[in-house]
């Protein structure tokens, strides 16, 4: 065999595997981006549900200790939310890479004055209290 049709066999196998590489990056590319995409969105869920989670304990403590009582929450939030808080539960509308929503909540039993509370990315700080003489219970931010 000449060298010469050594080398364009070489070529040949090159040439067909760079092609192979390039139609395989093609179809794993966007799929690996999808699932990234969701672990990130399940990552963000559990963050937060765990976020309502601590308030709901703490709002079930200070409705079990009655008026006078105080609960102090610190939290990392993992994005900004808008959390919403009633007599019967918490929750926010998280939203996802997808650009949709998903609600989630949990749940407690109190005297919890409805009311809603902005949490920025990052650490926040909220007051859980039934002040004495108070009816209903208020949580706020610090």
């Amino acid at each position: 065999m000449k060298k010469e049709s050594r080398g364009q066999v070489s070529l040949e196998y090159i040439l067909i595997f760079t092609i192979s590489l390039i139609i395989l990056m093609v179809f794993t590319l966007p799929l690996s981006e999808e699932s990234i995409s969701n672990t990130l969105d399940v990552s963000d869920s559990l963050n937060v549900k765990y976020c309502m989670s601590k308030v709901a304990h703490a709002v079930k403590e200070v409705y079990g200790e009655g008026q006078g009582s105080k609960q102090t929450i610190s939290m990392d939030s993992p994005k900004n939310i808008k959390v919403t808080a009633g007599n019967n539960y918490i929750s926010c509308k998280l939203k996802l890479k997808s650009n949709q929503y998903k609600e989630i909540k949990e749940y407690y039993s109190s005297n919890l004055k409805k009311t809603s509370i902005n949490l920025e990315k990052g650490e926040n700080t909220i007051i859980v209290e039934w002040p004495v003489g108070s009816d209903n219970m208020i949580i706020h931010k610090q």
